[in-house]
């Protein structure tokens, strides 16, 4: 249901960051996005009667097509809550994949509302983007993979929106490298999971303000509760910090990637003096990112 993506280096970018950096391309998942990995494994968990009628989920980006895709591939339907100002580009993604999008108002309350209908209505299984324990268990595959490669890191960094990606990935360091710091990755302006692991309690987030708009969602609960315990330090960056990461990473290492993306190598950067002479893993989370609309020429 996923693949096993590769791991880049460039040798400029390592020059300049005064460290040895591995790059985990999840920009190449299925659905262009780590989201497939937590949104296959739970869905490959559910009970056979669970099956049968289905998954829902409200999500405006990638967790929805993952979705969409894991349910496409068992064979059972997908019924995705969307706000009515989703891309078009990411609406598209998911019928491609055979979800059925129920459009409601661009704000959580409007999402949860529509929701609620659709399980009552299809008694389908909700997965949420994040806040559940196979999603981060299906996120956690993705440094397990990294580990698997023989690397033995200082430090692993992975952007931090909802957590289920941070948590998944602090987890399977615990367990297969000890001794890897994981560090998280944010932007300024939606900093609430650095805010919430400095107070050593949730901060939601209120209107939060980034180019990295994978990253604009609150902190999860049950991923909160494992950040506190398993990640080393969450660093936060601004957006002209993040868009100068992007640029570099399009120009040195010709891939495709989205501004969340982009945030660890940009949070790395701007703090080189922690990472002198490491050797450090990047998790490049993802590459749907609109063409047209790039914030750099």
């Amino acid at each position: 249901m996923i693949h096993w993506t590769p791991l880049l280096r460039s040798s400029a970018i390592n020059k300049l960051a005064g460290c040895q950096i591995f790059f985990k391309c999840e920009n190449f998942q299925k659905v262009g996005a780590f989201k497939a990995r937590g949104a296959a494994n739970a869905v490959l968990k559910l009970s056979e009667s669970d099956r049968k009628n289905g998954v829902a989920t409200h999500s405006s980006g990638n967790h929805a097509a993952a979705l969409a895709r894991a349910a496409a591939e068992a064979g059972i339907p997908a019924y995705i809550v969307m706000p009515a100002n989703a891309p078009e580009i990411k609406k598209q993604a998911v019928k491609e994949y055979g979800g059925e999008i129920f459009e409601c108002a661009p704000n959580l309350q409007a999402r949860e509302e529509r929701l609620k209908e659709l399980v009552d209505r299809y008694q389908a299984t909700f997965i949420p983007p994040y806040d559940h324990s196979d999603v981060i268990e299906g996120q956690a595959t993705c440094a397990y993979e990294i580990f698997e490669e023989g690397l033995s890191l200082d430090v692993l960094m992975a952007p931090v929106g909802g957590g289920g990606l941070l948590s998944g990935t602090a987890l399977a360091s615990h367990y297969y490298s000890p001794r890897t710091a994981v560090i998280g990755a944010e932007p300024e302006g939606a900093d609430d999971a650095k805010r919430s692991f400095m107070a050593g309690k949730r901060i939601p987030m209120e209107s939060p303000d980034t180019i990295a708009d994978g990253l604009l969602t609150s902190l999860g609960l049950i991923n909160f509760e494992i950040i506190s315990k398993y990640v080393t330090d969450i660093l936060t960056v601004n957006d002209a910090e993040i868009i100068a990461a992007m640029r570099l990473i399009y120009e040195r290492m010709k891939i495709v990637i989205e501004p969340s993306c982009a945030v660890p190598l940009a949070t790395l950067l701007k703090n080189k003096s922690h990472f002198q002479g490491k050797e450090v893993g990047i998790i490049l989370s993802g590459g749907n990112v609109d063409l047209t609309r790039l914030p750099f020429k």
